[in-house]
């Protein structure tokens, strides 16, 4: 019996290595697909993530395509994620309607005026911002809480 036992530990042991192994290789595939895929939605091209700190460098060393960088948080500092950001151009035409995927939501818009509303847990804050040509600007965006 013992032998048995020692078998079937064995065999265990190999196959938890195993799934720990394969587990272990594709974390780095899905976080680095999933911040990093630049997309593009009326004529915007956009990028959002920002949860951990190799998620951050990406977005970072990213962040010179881009002249409008959107952070989310709550008032208490704490960040959040999926926050719908919808940006209309000075006429009101709704140029982008995504939810971001992190803190951080980068865009990449043409000069001028847009209205930004970003939504999270149902409550919407709205911003009146400009955008100039290549230089990056920061907007916070804050809510009291959940």
């Amino acid at each position: 019996m013992k032998r048995i036992f020692g078998m079937k530990s064995k065999s265990l042991a190999h196959s938890f290595a195993a799934v720990l192994l394969g587990s272990a290789s594709l974390v780095p595939l899905a976080s680095a697909s999933y911040d990093e895929i630049v997309q593009t939605a009326g004529g915007v091209s956009y990028v959002s993530g920002g949860v951990g700190t190799d998620s951050i460098d990406r977005l970072s060393s990213l962040a010179g395509d881009f002249n409008l960088k959107l952070v989310f948080a709550l008032k208490s500092g704490a960040y959040v994620s999926d926050v719908r950001v919808t940006i209309a151009d000075a006429a009101g035409k709704t140029l982008l309607d995504a939810t971001s995927e992190g803190p951080w939501f980068l865009a990449k818009l043409p000069v001028g005026n847009y209205q930004i509303v970003a939504t999270f847990a149902g409550n919407a804050v709205k911003r009146q911002i400009a955008v100039g040509g290549a230089r990056l600007r920061t907007i916070d965006f804050r809510w009291a809480s959940e």
